[in-house]
């Protein structure tokens, strides 16, 4: 692993049900960069971002975070702690539809969230502006927000415990075309703000643009990454 370098997948071979595995030749993701990588449905998405935090282990190959091999992570424990490195953002992580944004953006810190006391809406406020959502936004039922609201809760959960490493699962797919690019440019100055690492699996050209520095495709049948970054079909 290279000076500078939070993330090494190398010679990555992993079954996860579909009619071929997922294979990464080798990715190496230096600290504070951000990386778009395209050609993963959602479930090699899902099985990529399980790999990167230790959840499943490549039947071949070697996973390094941080300059540690997942494989050396032993114990319960010590994975549960390791976690908190990282911030993931993904469809995954269910809204409680029934409760208002403010109190769903509240459970990363407490289950306290009726009420939610001062201190956290506090937290909450600022993380939320921090990522594009109004006030007004935070009292509405999570079942009635619109696409673009959800997809920043998403983002605001995720930062919410200051990770090192932010995961994201096809994050612009349930936006409609014209909030993608600004959803993009959201997570671009978040990150930048943050120095956070980030990479991100997309199918959106646009979005990948305006989100990442740079875009790599996956190719599945040999799992070699090709730098699509200077490509006009990557540009908004």
């Amino acid at each position: 692993m290279t000076a500078g370098t939070v993330l090494e997948m190398t010679g990555i071979r992993k079954n996860y049900g579909a009619l071929r595995p997922l294979r990464i030749q080798s990715l190496s993701v230096r600290g504070g960069e951000r990386v778009a990588i395209a050609g993963l449905d959602a479930a090699a998405a899902e099985s990529m971002v399980n790999l990167v935090t230790g959840a499943s282990l490549p039947d071949e190959g070697v996973v390094r975070v941080f300059d540690r091999a997942t494989t050396a992570v032993v114990d319960g424990d010590e994975w549960l702690s390791s976690l908190d490195r990282f911030g993931i953002v993904s469809d995954r992580a269910v809204l409680l539809e029934g409760a208002a944004l403010l109190q769903n953006l509240a459970l990363p810190f407490t289950l306290e969230i009726d009420p939610v006391s001062s201190a956290t809406r506090d937290r909450v406020a600022r993380l939320a502006d921090e990522c594009g959502i109004g006030a007004e936004w935070l009292e509405h039922p999570s079942a009635d927000l619109p696409p673009e609201v959800r997809a920043r809760a998403h983002l605001v959960r995720a930062l919410a415990l200051d990770p090192e490493i932010l995961l994201m699962e096809h994050p612009s797919a349930t936006l409609p075309e014209v909030e993608r690019v600004p959803f993009g440019a959201v997570i671009r100055r978040v990150c930048e703000a943050r120095a956070l690492t980030a990479v991100i699996v997309s199918l959106d050209g646009g979005f990948s643009a305006a989100a990442a520095e740079r875009i790599l495709t996956l190719q599945p049948a040999t799992g070699v990454l090709k730098d699509s970054s200077r490509r006009g079909w990557f540009r908004s």
